[in-house]
């Protein structure tokens, strides 16, 4: 176990499948004390009873972050049921591609409110909590789509996801040395993220993603993030399948 996840109490938002399950199962088998939240409590309780069978510390909440007062009483019962909060991950998104000249406003807006607003709310929650302890580690889940523009189709999603790298970076610059901020960019994943495109890109987004690598790959690189000492702040890692050109 590393001596710096090890004992560390971490916060998962979107953990009930996909990249959050997979960074709460690493996570908790290196020794931290693993809260994980979502809207699907099911997933959540069969991860954690999973998790708990092999030794791990994990708990679930269900949440939905697009509730500012959901994420905010989370917060507050993690650090009620684990004594504190070291690591929060903002990990909840969804990729709905759609090109814009078919005007989805329904699906920008809930881009809008899940990968951005929550993202910032998970931020609100925890940053006060950080500051006065002067201690903290905030993870964003950004993309590859958050580097270089997804078009057509993911016009709006790099937008968030440009939004959250930015945030990350202006996040860091303010806290100075009190906490860290780490942006995480993955290329093309296996999970649930790919589902969410159900119209005209569909065929497209499904051909794109038979090149995703796994998730235990993004855990690996948040847990080299979270294990640095506490004086290092990993900022961005990059990584993509080596066969993805975008």
């Amino acid at each position: 176990m590393s001596s710096n996840i090890e004992g560390k109490v971490v916060l998962i938002t979107g953990g009930s499948s996909g990249i959050g399950a997979e960074v709460a199962r690493t996570l908790a088998a290196k020794g931290a004390k693993v809260a994980i939240a979502a809207r699907r409590l099911d997933k959540l309780e069969a991860i954690v009873g999973e998790a708990t069978a092999q030794g791990g510390n994990i708990r679930a909440y269900g949440m939905d972050v697009t509730d500012r007062k959901q994420v905010q009483a989370t917060v507050d019962a993690v650090v009620r049921d684990f004594g504190k909060l070291d690591v929060i991950i903002n990990n909840a998104g969804i990729m709905p591609i759609r090109p814009m000249a078919e005007v989805n406003t329904d699906e920008w807006d809930a881009m809008i409110d899940v990968n951005i607003k929550g993202t910032l709310y998970g931020i609100a929650a925890a940053l006060p909590l950080f500051l006065a302890q002067k201690s903290g580690h905030v993870i964003n889940l950004s993309s590859v789509a958050g580097i270089k523009v997804f078009a057509p189709g993911g016009t709006v999603y790099s937008g968030t996801k440009f939004a959250v790298r930015a945030i990350s970076e202006g996040l860091r610059a303010e806290v100075g040395s009190a906490v860290r901020v780490t942006s995480i960019e993955p290329g093309a994943v296996e999970s649930e993220l790919k589902h969410g495109t159900t119209g005209t890109a569909k065929d497209g987004v499904q051909q794109f993603y038979e090149m995703a690598i796994p998730a235990s790959s993004v855990a690996r690189a948040i847990a080299f993030a979270i294990e640095q000492p506490d004086d290092v702040d990993i900022n961005e890692i990059v990584l993509r399948p080596t066969a993805q050109e975008f």
